[in-house]
């Protein structure tokens, strides 16, 4: 071969990259940040006056926010990409964590609480990139993912938090903050300014699988969704989900404090810090390894009711158990046998809605997580506040097991071409 027809040769193209990479790396650091605040925020309130009551109201505010601002975030996310809105979510977060370093008052914290809720979108949207650029028989494994990253999240951060605790409940929240700041880092430098669908460009694809995100005051539309059977039923299971899932992580910290022990004292920041690293170390190997096999073998439906299954018998056990011991059985049961329950069920709820109705569906149920993570909160910071310790882990495990009853009666449908 001459060298002129070695100069005409095209070079080789270079193989791109995983889209899934740097979603994965944003996930598990905005993560990070939130599960080391998670175990420190009721005691942290508590130290500044709040009852278990006033806690739960704390939670609870996030939620509105993000119910008010999240559609928002996504009508947006929808024109203008999701990188940006993104990024903005993610300053939020970061600026909601300074404040409340600070917070000296309980309406300091509320305030860090709304700060964060009025720019969440983190997860959402990272859900939103996910259906952009995967094939829908290949969702449900790339959707695990964010349970790789939350199980990684959960195994890392509680035990910063734990641990951070010795040097002042100021400590873990500034980690958090330095924790928010590398996410954004991760975000600008990482992900591509311009999203990819199935291997084409988003912009030569009418509106995207993202679609179109309801506005609040548009929530009439939303009732469409609800009149296809199958999708009613997906819709309600993942609104008992939601309930169930928030019931049990909003309560557990004041929870733990008021049941166990651990050398002669009520348990603390650090020990319920170690207690969701533990659950966070099974969940991350489940989601890890696990989930993609238990969907190939049983199927999206019967992981989903497992799941359910083990959430009933698992958060009512807990309301039983007397010593660190005996809970930390009852989470790893939980863990193991509930592991493919949020990303089987988000997938089954996706396939269900066309390519261009997917952000739509999103958005939905991250309407629903919100109505959940405003209303258990209450419940929970009610029931504890009141010593009704028992109830309140049971009656997360109802609201799992009435799931059950609304399994879906036909085989989800493939998405539309």
């Amino acid at each position: 071969m001459s060298s002129s027809q070695a100069g005409l040769e095209a070079p080789p193209r270079r193989r791109r990259a995983s889209p899934l990479l740097p979603i994965f790396l944003i996930v598990a650091v905005d993560v990070l940040g939130f599960t080391i605040i998670l175990p420190l925020l009721p005691f942290y309130s508590e130290r500044l006056g709040a009852s278990p009551a006033v806690v739960g109201g704390i939670i609870s505010i996030y939620a509105v926010c993000q119910l008010i601002a999240g559609p928002i975030l996504g009508q947006i996310s929808d024109r203008i990409g999701r990188r940006p809105v993104l990024l903005v979510s993610q300053a939020g977060t970061l600026g909601g964590f300074l404040v409340l370093a600070f917070s000296g008052q309980v309406w300091m914290v509320f305030l860090s609480r709304a700060i964060d809720g009025l720019t969440a979108g983190n997860l959402s949207i990272a859900q939103a990139y996910i259906s952009d650029v995967t094939k829908p028989e290949n969702r449900a494994k790339s959707f695990a993912i964010i349970g790789v990253a939350f199980g990684f999240g959960f195994l890392v951060g509680p035990a910063i938090s734990g641990f951070m605790a010795h040097f002042g409940y100021q400590a873990p929240i500034f980690v958090a903050c330095a924790l928010s700041f590398t996410s954004i880092l991760c975000t600008f430098f990482l992900l591509p300014r311009h999203e990819v669908i199935h291997g084409h460009p988003a912009e030569e694809a009418d509106t995207g699988p993202g679609g179109k995100r309801l506005s609040l005051i548009s929530w009439g539309e939303y009732r469409r969704y609800f009149q296809n059977r199958e999708l009613a039923r997906l819709l309600v299971q993942w609104l008992l989900f939601a309930l169930s899932f928030s019931t049990f992580i909003s309560g557990f910290a004041l929870f733990a404090e008021r049941r166990y022990l651990w050398d002669g004292r009520p348990v603390g920041v650090r020990e319920v810090g170690y207690i969701f690293a533990f659950n966070g170390f099974i969940g991350m190997i489940m989601q890890g390894g696990m989930v993609g096999r238990m969907v190939k073998l049983l199927g999206e439906t019967k992981v989903v009711q497992l799941g359910f299954f083990a959430s009933l018998l698992g958060y009512a056990a807990i309301g039983f158990t007397q010593t660190v011991g005996q809970l930390l059985w009852v989470m790893a049961f939980c863990s193991i046998f509930g592991a493919g329950l949020r990303p089987a069920l988000t997938s089954m709820i996706t396939q269900k809605a066309g390519r261009r109705e997917q952000g739509v569906i999103l958005g939905l149920t991250q309407s629903l997580t919100s109505i959940a993570q405003i209303a258990a909160p209450l419940l929970a910071g009610y029931l504890i506040d009141r010593e009704l310790l028992a109830t309140w882990a049971v009656w997360a495990g109802v609201l799992a097991g009435l799931a059950l009853f609304f399994r879906p009666r036909v085989k989800p449908a493939e998405a539309a071409p």
